[in-house]
């Protein structure tokens, strides 16, 4: 019996863009409170829970228009009002469907093993990076 692709992986994980090595490892430790678990020469991981990322010595850079790390909490208006505190400086949107409001949106939909809807903002890291936090709904907000 052959096993389907997918089964045979193991892990995923994601891998940002840095410039500036020293000054992401600060940013991350300042703003969301996290430290790297493992270190190499040009390379930092973290692990949040049962994920990890890796921030990475590059000359490229994110044109930062896209999530490229998505992070789950619990409660995210207690986290975003610590960020905030922090210095962490969220973005606001009003297109179509999506507006934030004081940084955080309502986001109709989800995954039916997560909830019925999300709510969910939007940050830079110092690197430029695009980090999301959601926070699944089990009912639906009006």
């Amino acid at each position: 019996m052959m096993l389907a692709v997918e089964e045979k992986y193991l892990s995923a994980a994601t891998r940002l863009p840095a410039q500036d090595l020293d000054r992401a490892r600060r940013w991350y430790l300042e703003k969301l409170g996290v430290r790297p678990t493992e270190e190499r020469p040009g390379g930092l991981r973290y692990c949040i829970g049962a994920s990890e990322f890796s921030i990475f010595l590059s000359s490229g850079r994110s044109a930062g228009d896209f999530t490229q790390l998505a992070i789950t909490v619990d409660d995210v208006r207690s986290v975003v009002d610590e960020l905030k505190r922090r210095g962490v400086n969220f973005l606001e949107y009003e297109s179509g469907r999506l507006k934030t409001i004081d940084g955080i949106a309502h986001v109709a939909g989800n995954y039916p093993s997560k909830g019925s809807a999300e709510l969910g903002c939007w940050f830079h890291d110092s690197e430029g990076n695009l980090i999301s936090l959601g926070q699944s709904l089990k009912e639906a907000m009006t």
